[in-house]
């Protein structure tokens, strides 16, 4: 037997194993996914919605580790860290200071360019022309700071923009008021992304995606992927909470949860789960056109077809620990320093699991040592950006067919 008509189990049901799971189908395999909950229900349902295809900056930057201490200090801050969590993050977060260093930053952003360029063609050519125009909103972006000088992480962003030919176009506190009106005097400069995009709805997306999967035949299992056990004679079979499924390959795009299906078979990442809120106000009292990012307070506002959603920050305390309520109630207050006269109905609020590796680059590709295992996580802070580039890489990489990427910048096996 070939390639083609192998079985895959896909485990994640998320933006990214959807989106490979699609593609996977495409390419000849008969495809089943594997989530204890529906496609889009977990960390892909919240998120800010971006889907811009020039996010190339990462996270950790020269400089950044002095901003830390100030950050964790402010109950209003962007970064918050669990007490009783920080020994176990430890390791995590010295590899993610030595990720600021600039040759990995640099490394990094040309990976994420990379990967990112094709995202919204990859997601036009799985919707079709219909439902993309329905979901994706091509109409730019802003984002806005409270201080008039750039600082450091501001002058590398640049020069990484200027590097990728990233459009950008700076506004001046005129162009705010004219672009966001209501915006208080706090903004002091802004920055204009012409060519970005957003969804208004990512939940939606993904159950079209998903929806696209079923029509071409592939299988959603309601399942809890417990282990993967190598079998005899090659393949694997898939332990789940009600059944045992066999499979020629598996590919783990279980998001923040990755690691405990890869650790035991000695293919784990460092992988972190820097957790994130959203606080989703119905009926608000300002239209915005197209999402605004407030840099300096770590969050953004995206307007969906539901209300607009406030969403961000990242608090490290792992996957066990009940939600802080507080930290999407800040971001209310954030919006409301931005737009004072902001009102709406009845907010409703959440919490996501990103799953972030140092560099943020995500691991794609095959796992350390073991034939026919695949992996697609993470992702951390643009999984809806690169998650149909990410599905159209993995899959060609499971096929053996030429990837329209160089994947060696995500090999699982670079750590």
């Amino acid at each position: 037997m070939g390639e083609r008509g192998k079985k895959v189990a896909v485990i994640g049901a998320g933006i990214v194993g959807v989106s490979t799971a699609a593609y996977l189908l495409r390419a000849g395999f008969e495809v089943t996914i594997v989530d204890p909950l529906p496609p889009g229900s977990a960390t892909s349902y919240g998120n800010a919605g971006m889907v811009r295809h020039d996010c190339n900056v990462p996270v950790a930057l020269p400089g950044m580790l002095r901003q830390v201490p100030g950050w964790l200090a402010d109950p209003l801050g962007p970064l918050a860290l669990r007490p009783g969590y920080a020994l176990k993050a430890a390791p995590w977060l010295l590899r993610w200071v030595r990720a600021g260093r600039m040759d990995v930053v640099n490394a990094a952003a040309d990976a994420l360019s990379e990967l990112h360029r094709g995202n919204l063609d990859c997601y036009r050519d799985l919707l079709g022309a219909g439902p993309f125009g329905d979901l994706i909103r091509p109409v730019g972006g802003i984002q806005v700071w409270e201080s008039e000088e750039e600082g450091l992480s501001d002058r590398i962003t640049t020069e990484i923009n200027a590097r990728h030919r990233v459009v950008t176009e700076p506004l001046s506190v005129e162009d705010l008021k004219r672009l966001l009106p209501g915006i208080s005097g706090i903004a002091k400069r802004g920055l204009l992304y012409p060519e970005n995009a957003h969804t208004i709805n990512p939940h939606r997306l993904v159950t079209a995606l998903a929806d696209g999967v079923r029509r071409d035949g592939g299988v959603f299992a309601t399942e809890r992927a417990l282990k993967i056990v190598p079998a005899e004679g090659g393949g694997y079979m898939l332990l789940t909470n009600t059944a045992n499924r066999r499979a020629d390959i598996v590919v783990v795009a279980a998001g923040a949860w990755s690691n405990r299906l890869l650790k035991p078979l000695g293919a784990g990442l460092p992988l972190e789960t820097e957790r994130g809120y959203h606080l989703m106000l119905p009926s608000p009292s300002i239209e915005l056109q197209m999402p605004v990012q407030m840099k300096n307070r770590g969050f953004a506002m995206s307007p969906m077809e539901h209300g607009l959603r406030l969403a961000g920050t990242v608090e490290i305390a792992g996957l066990e620990a009940p939600p802080d309520e507080r930290r999407a109630r800040i971001l209310l207050t954030h919006a409301r320093a931005l737009f004072p006269d902001l009102k709406g109905g009845e907010p409703t609020i959440w919490m996501g699991y990103r799953p972030s590796l140092p560099d943020s680059v995500p691991a794609i590709g095959r796992a350390k040592n073991h034939a026919g295992l695949f992996v697609a996580t993470g992702h951390g802070h643009t999984g809806m950006i690169g998650g149909g580039s990410t599905g159209r890489l993995l899959a060609e990489l499971v096929a053996g067919a030429p990837p329209h990427v160089d994947p060696m910048p995500y090999s699982p096996t670079r750590f």
